[in-house]
């Protein structure tokens, strides 16, 4: 049984000024995935000493960024996608291990009225494409802020959302033909009807308050593991950024 945890933390260090190695220590995953870490090396030092710690910085400070804490050390480890016009935000990383391959991913934002929506199309299908690779050697695990919510029951206020980004028809229709190569969204496996179910709130308007939010951060795992899929979590009560962490225990 391993447990997984994934967050977007909208800036590490801000995270951990707001209890982020607290949470760390007392959730204990097998593995720890971060998204939006907006920082660069040697910009902070956490004590991690019984994890394997692996970074993907954007070029640009400040931005983006991901990072992956490990219990197990991995057979390798690749920061990006390999394709230089999609690796300089630091969106992607991927451990191998004997048995799966991990993938953290912070998927481009398609921004206001969709100015990136063009290359989130592309970036979408050669994501899918890389994904496809992978699960064509073995099991894949892939977790992160995917920013879109897949269906109407993924968000609070679906009808006014329809043309915005994380909602749009276009966005959806990748996350569907991601599912449909052999891939399992794992709390709509375990959960298909459960509404009011977000890890993500705007900071506006008392959103999380109202619980007003958006599920577009997920474990997703490769057809092949969706038996053993034991629970996948959302850890709504922890505070420390605008995304919740999500998790998940598989065997």
């Amino acid at each position: 049984m391993k447990k997984l945890i994934s967050w977007n933390v909208n800036g590490l260090r801000a995270c951990v000024n707001k209890g982020f190695m607290e949470l760390f220590n007392e959730i204990d995953a097998d593995f720890f995935c971060l998204q939006e870490i907006k920082l660069q090396d040697g910009q902070i030092d956490l004590a991690l000493k019984d994890y394997y710690c692996y970074w993907n910085y954007a070029q640009k400070k400040g931005y983006s960024g991901t990072a992956i804490f490990s219990k197990i050390k991995p057979i390798s480890v690749k920061l990006g996608l390999g394709i230089e016009e999609h690796d300089n935000e630091g969106r992607v990383i991927t451990l191998e291990f004997e048995d799966f391959f991990l993938v953290n991913v912070y998927t481009p934002n398609s921004k206001d009225k969709l100015a990136r929506l063009d290359y989130r199309m592309v970036w979408e299908d050669i994501f899918r494409e890389y994904l496809e690779g992978l699960k064509e050697k073995k099991s894949v695990i892939l977790c992160g802020d995917l920013n879109v919510a897949h269906e109407e029951i993924d968000l609070k206020n679906p009808k006014t959302n329809r043309k915005n980004a994380g909602f749009s028809d276009e966005e959806r229709g990748k996350m569907t033909e991601l599912l449909n190569s052999g891939f399992v969204d794992s709390f709509r496996y375990l959960y298909p009807d459960l509404e009011g179910a977000y890890s993500w709130w705007s900071y506006r308007f008392n959103a999380r308050k109202n619980n007003a939010g958006w599920r577009i951060d997920y474990f997703i795992v490769s057809s092949d593991l969706k038996e053993n899929i034991v629970d996948s979590l959302i850890y709504k009560d922890v505070m420390g950024s605008d995304h919740c962490p999500v998790g998940l225990i598989i065997k």
